[in-house]
């Protein structure tokens, strides 16, 4: 007797129809990653589009791997069911965390977590151990919650939209792309590794850090790998501030930033000039792509770096509706421009 399909995987090879194609970018961002989200359920809400390819980081890369199995098993609703379920999820595993935000920075209107005692210990602790000393198990909340809530197997087998995370080799210093059909959830905590808070995985014999350091992320998987020639990238950390960093919490915060948009700043770059040879008929052939930004600078700006590890709910919904505000804006305003021309000023913005 032949054996019946799951439900579950009943639409896991059924493209999602939309008027226009596009590939999307997720930067990494850790709680700040619930923008992200929020732009997601917008854009899937929005049947004019069809997602082709994703590529993405860190936070970013949990998005990513969450919305294809979301798809896979439920379409555009399932996909945004997950999301919401995964979020409320990780919310309630950081509430029960030592590093709960404590009464005083409850009321915080940056929402960090500077008076919140144990953060503030396990912080300066970080500077002084490592994980491989401070957690010889390797016991890692955000393994168990991925494993849980994705059905890893689902997102590799799945033909809906093509999935890439970036990682950081530790040995060789190069970027390293994790394509779908190898995803599992250790790939997702390399993408996502910072290396004073968490061991750093293995794969293959190769040890892996947060992918921001080399690509927040790496662009260039959508531009080979993928019809669609429209990447809207989705922007967490800022590039500019106007304040100067004067104690330590603010200096490394900083530097952290500064690092996490480099190779993007890079990459960038190397697309304006790409397709300023194109425009000019230099080219002939090759790929024209269209650019676009999904950023809520003005806000992240005004957050505190701490608050990256800021889980309540509060926290995580107030950041999901501005996600989806931002989006709705930048779906009024630039639809119609899909496909015809970038909708973002890369020289003001990255050169």
């Amino acid at each position: 007797m032949t054996a019946q399909p799951k439900p579950a995987d009943m639409t896991t090879n059924t493209p999602i129809a939309g008027e226009k194609a596009v590939n999307l970018a997720l930067q990494g961002g850790g709680s700040h990653g619930a923008f992200t989200w929020g732009v997601l359920d917008r854009l899937l809400e929005d049947e004019r589009l069809t997602l082709d390819g994703i590529t993405a980081t860190s936070a970013g890369g949990v998005n990513a791997v969450v919305l294809a199995d979301g798809l896979a098993a439920g379409g555009r609703d399932g996909a945004r069911e997950l999301l919401r379920a995964f979020w409320k999820k990780l919310s309630d595993v950081a509430s029960s965390s030592i590093i709960a935000p404590s009464f005083f920075d409850q009321m915080n209107a940056t929402f960090g977590l500077e008076h919140t005692p144990a953060y503030v210990f396990v912080d300066m602790l970080s500077r002084v151990m490592s994980p491989y000393q401070l957690n010889p198990f390797d016991i890692n909340p955000l393994r168990d919650l991925l494993n849980e809530v994705i059905d890893f197997e689902r997102v590799r087998q799945q033909r809906i939209i093509k999935v890439f995370l970036s990682a950081t080799n530790v040995r060789t210093g190069k970027v390293k792309v994790f394509a779908r059909e190898e995803i599992t959830a250790e790939h997702v905590l390399a993408s996502a590794c910072l290396p004073f808070i968490m061991r750093a995985p293995e794969i293959d014999g190769e040890i892996y850090w947060d992918g921001g350091f080399m690509g927040n992320p790496a662009i260039f998987p959508v531009i080979y790998s993928c019809e669609a020639r429209d990447v809207i990238l989705v922007h967490l950390t800022p590039t500019e501030r106007a304040e100067r960093p004067t104690n330590s919490r603010t200096i490394l915060n900083r530097m952290q930033e500064v690092s996490f948009n480099s190779s993007l700043m890079r990459e960038m770059r190397a697309i304006a000039f790409v397709t300023q040879l194109i425009d000019d008929g230099k080219m002939p052939g090759g790929k024209r792509m269209f650019m676009h930004l999904i950023e809520a600078e003005d806000i992240i700006r005004d957050l505190a770096g701490s608050s990256k590890m800021n889980g309540t709910w509060r926290f995580l919904t107030h950041l999901f509706n501005i996600g989806r505000e931002r989006a709705d804006q930048w779906l009024n305003a630039n639809f119609d421009r899909l496909g015809v021309e970038t909708t973002v000023d890369i020289a003001a913005r990255y050169l």
